[in-house]
């Protein structure tokens, strides 16, 4: 009997974490999602602590599970917090993939591994287009793995997801929006929205159609390639509240800061669509899920 290929999730307690082992343990992979305590609750077979940006972890870890594949999701993923936190921000994204790509050099260099970069990364070509410490922590990641795969030849792929949505604790904008919706309609928040712009834009993408991307790259991926996983439309803060608004049991009042115009993040799947990947889920459909998920937990 054949065993199951042998797949580690970083950051399997996180947003996409919790989706990507679900995925993947229904796809027929052994998950071992990596977490930074046993406490987290995950709805898979097996577990192991580890602390990322300590060497000496990651090479026990790897060392011991010669993993046939890698998903790297573990990550510091908060553009605000980036700012406060910076050498935080670049040792977590930056230095966990350092040591993930070399530890699997050593232990199993046929191990295939995806890292997930961003879309928010900028040209190193151009500094101007740097906007914040996480853009850059995300891009010193991106050109890790490039160079490893370049160097060393490890077997590595960069996914740069969009602004990821769906059902689950999350600290994005979506997210935010519909837990303050689930509270008006149990009477626990004041009928008030605020925001910022209301003409930001950016490019959704349900979280559960980002793993399936990932599937698909480690499938059919090419090593040492870059690949946008995104809706390719973009909407605005105004379009999302509307979509809110039809969800919603309830009237609200919408406050916002600004209407100027507003920087725009638009993926481009192009690539990753010919590998016969595209988004199965709606943007509707994403937003009911989330504002389900929040009901469910006011």
């Amino acid at each position: 009997m054949k065993s199951r290929p042998k797949l580690l999730i970083t950051g399997a307690a996180g947003f996409t974490g919790r989706h990507a082992c679900q995925y993947f343990e229904k796809s027929g992979y052994e998950v071992i999602g990596v977490v930074r305590s046993l406490a987290d609750d995950l709805d898979i077979g097996s577990t192991i602590p580890c602390n990322l940006v300590k060497k000496e972890e990651v090479d026990d870890v790897v060392k011991q599970l010669k993993p046939d594949y890698v998903l790297h999701l573990a990550a510091k993923n908060h553009v605000g917090t980036s700012w406060k936190e910076p050498i935080q921000t670049v040792e977590t994204n930056a230095l966990s993939t350092l040591y993930l790509v070399e530890a699997i050099r050593h232990a199993n260099p046929d191990c295939k591994m995806i890292t997930v970069g961003s879309v928010l990364q900028y040209n190193p070509q151009d500094i101007d287009t740097l906007t914040h410490p996480y853009s850059l922590s995300k891009t010193l990641q991106s050109i890790i793995a490039q160079a490893w795969e370049s160097l060393y030849k490890v077997n590595i792929i960069i996914a740069k997801p969009s602004n990821l949505i769906g059902p689950g604790i999350s600290n994005g904008i979506c997210s935010i929006l519909a837990k303050k919706v689930a509270g008006m309609e149990q009477m626990k928040e004041e009928s008030i929205i605020e925001v910022s712009n209301l003409n930001a834009r950016r490019d959704y993408l349900d979280v559960r159609d980002a793993v399936r991307g990932y599937d698909f790259l480690f499938r059919f991926g090419k090593s040492g390639e870059e690949y946008e996983i995104a809706s390719g439309v973009t909407l605005s803060l105004e379009d999302v509240i509307q979509f809110l608004s039809q969800l919603s049991k309830v009237e609200f009042t919408v406050r916002a800061q600004s209407n100027k115009a507003s920087d725009v993040f638009k993926g481009n799947p192009e690539k990753i669509s010919q590998l016969g990947w595209s988004p199965q889920i709606s943007f509707n459909q994403s937003l009911s899920d989330i504002l389900n998920f929040y009901r469910k937990l006011s």
